[in-house]
């Protein structure tokens, strides 16, 4: 029975490491194409077993992304210092060493590639492609970040790659509405990788580390860019509703005041990175935020969750918009 415990807890320590908080991420973009498929005839248990499968990746790539950025921190005291007191704290306070994170990376991608192999013969060759591209942007995205490629990858990512995968594996075949709705739920996805590294502004420029957020030189400019995500974002719904005639997709419309707001915050942390707000019922849910609200990392972690939780009310709009049409 101990033995039973200990693996529980080794198993729960790595999903907490692997930040399993930000699993909406992939959970929501998956429900929406999940939604959409299934309205078409496509297969639901092959779509729940797509979604899986991607969330293990997504948590191992939280895992590499650790690892590389670990490495920096070592190196460059600068950016110890100036980064984020959370930024692989599992690693910095000796709760584990590099060698069982290898492990723990290991375990998730193994567990995915099951997945992959059982989709590739239920489903057809294209699975494997897929794979492969989801692969190499899982092994290859911290250095696509430190080149301020970030944004292309998690685009490509959470975007094509996820949707069309999900929408082939259910039913089969590919289709240009669902590329239209997955850069649009991508660009909302992508906010909150950009709001990261916005929060991210001053350990990142301390390392040299080259992200888009610091090739725009300032944090107001790095700021102002958010924009582009959040307008292209509800460009790209409106086209999809009037392409469409299924005008539900404007109810999306409805997280304006949100984005909004988020610019306002996000404004106040590049002047203060201590402020943290007064919190209002519609910034909830906020993981675990008994505890975090009484550490230095509370407006950091309160603005991650609500950017977060802009995405999660954009996606189920979208969601609903789908079962309304």
């Amino acid at each position: 029975m101990k033995k039973i415990i200990n693996i529980f807890k080794i198993i729960k320590f790595w999903f907490n490491c692997a930040r399993v908080y930000s699993l909406p991420i992939t959970i929501l973009n998956g429900l929406v194409i999940f939604i959409f498929a299934l309205k078409q005839g496509g297969n639901p248990y092959l779509g729940l077993l797509a979604i899986l499968g991607s969330s293990l990746v997504h948590m191992a790539t939280n895992l590499i992304d650790d690892y590389f950025d670990y490495k920096i921190l070592l190196k460059d005291k600068n950016y110890i210092n100036s980064a984020q007191n959370c930024k692989c704290l599992y690693l910095k306070n000796g709760q584990a060493s590099t060698k069982e994170l290898k492990y723990a990376i290991l375990a998730f991608l193994t567990l995915a590639g099951i997945i992959g192999g059982a989709l590739f013969f239920l489903s057809g060759p294209y699975v494997l492609l897929l794979a492969i591209i989801g692969l190499i942007i899982a092994l290859t995205y911290q250095k696509f970040s430190l080149k301020g490629l970030g944004e292309i990858a998690v685009i490509i990512a959470y975007g094509p790659l996820l949707y069309e995968g999900i929408y082939y594996v259910m039913t089969n075949h590919f289709s240009l509405d669902v590329l239209l709705l997955s850069l649009a739920c991508a660009l909302f996805t992508n906010s909150i990788l950009y709001a990261h590294m916005l929060m991210d502004f001053d350990g990142d420029k301390c390392s040299h580390k080259k992200t888009l957020c610091t090739y725009l030189k300032t944090k107001q400019n790095a700021l102002n860019f958010i924009l582009f995500f959040y307008i292209g974002g509800y460009l790209l719904i409106s086209i999809i509703a009037f392409k469409t005639e299924n005008y539900w997709y404007l109810l999306t419309f409805l997280t304006i005041p949100q984005v909004a707001e988020l610019f306002y915050l996000l404004e106040k942390y590049n002047k203060n990175n201590k402020h943290l707000p007064k919190i209002k019922i519609w910034h909830y849910p906020l993981d675990n935020w008994k505890i975090l609200s009484k550490t230095d990392d509370a407006p950091f972690y309160f603005r991650f969750f609500y950017a977060r939780n802009i995405m999660t009310n954009f996606m189920l709009q979208t969601c609903l918009a789908i079962i309304l049409n």
